[in-house]
């Protein structure tokens, strides 16, 4: 940390700030994010386009491109990604926590599921998991819940609120508060009983993976707080690994697209919408 007085000017201010480029922090992003030394197994390391480490109460967004798939990587076994998709370039469309649950028959993300906006297109997919602890029914963390559990919400406390920070995430991309819709979020586990009461499952352990393919060219924004429904009495929340790099859409013949009646409809829907756009 620098002295007062060496800060005390603008050159000296300007010199201090200098000094830190190349400085390595545990929670980051990599540019170019084709350096990226350690990219999934098959992934030439000139195709990741998204690399960084997200730490607890902080957030990241990318808009990424059709076919692009993004692996979200819980680090510790602590943290929690939760995830909004818009349209990058119709934001109207956005994810539809509901039609994403109701339309698949399933309100339990794992592999094979697609994530649906309100127009019956797809989104993503979600193409791979070794998790299972996720949750389509909760949303994320409120200002006045955090104030309530923590003392504090804002984004810029020790405990900041999810959807503090989905806004900042939003603001960023041209989008206000009411284009936030309720988001999914992987990585801290949400079952119903048979009675209907929402028990808290939490963490499958550091180390777990989920992959979503981008079906559309989207928005993505990452907010990486505890749970609403996480028990523990302080505000706890590890690193969270976000890696993106190019791949290809679904297609008509992949098992994923026809793995459901309602999945081929969804698929289809998107398809017909980006034809008449020339995309596809």
């Amino acid at each position: 940390m620098a002295t007062p007085s060496a800060t005390a000017s603008t050159h000296g201010a300007r010199d201090h700030a200098r000094a830190q480029e190349g400085t390595q922090v545990d929670a980051m992003p990599v540019l170019p994010a084709s350096s990226w030394p350690a990219p999934p197994e098959g992934v030439p390391a000139g195709d990741v386009v998204w690399a960084e480490t997200v730490a607890g109460g902080h957030y990241t967004h990318k808009v990424l491109a059709r076919g692009t798939e993004l692996r979200l990587t819980d680090l510790t076994g602590d943290a929690c990604a939760h995830v909004l998709l818009h349209s990058a370039d119709r934001p109207w469309e956005r994810l539809n926590v509901a039609d994403t649950v109701k339309v698949l028959w399933n309100a339990y993300l794992g592999a094979g599921h697609l994530l649906l906006s309100d127009q019956g297109r797809v989104l993503a997919s979600l193409v791979q998991d070794t998790s299972g602890r996720h949750d389509a029914l909760t949303g994320t963390s409120t200002l006045a819940r955090n104030t309530e559990r923590y003392g504090d919400g804002t984004p810029q406390s020790a405990s900041p609120a999810g959807r503090e920070l989905f806004k900042l995430a939003a603001l960023k991309n041209g989008l206000a508060p009411r284009d936030l819709p309720p988001s999914v979020s992987f990585f801290q586990g949400v079952r119903v009983d048979d009675d209907g009461t929402t028990r808290f499952t939490g963490s499958a352990g550091p180390g777990k993976t989920v992959t979503l393919r981008a079906e559309q060219d989207v928005v993505v924004l990452v907010v990486n707080v505890p749970h609403p429904l996480d028990p523990r009495p302080d505000y706890r929340c590890g690193n969270l690994g976000v890696l993106a790099y190019r791949a290809r859409p679904t297609a008509p013949g992949d098992a994923l697209w026809n793995a459901t009646p309602e999945g081929r409809r969804a698929f289809l829907n998107t398809a017909d919408h980006l034809t008449a756009r020339g995309i596809a």
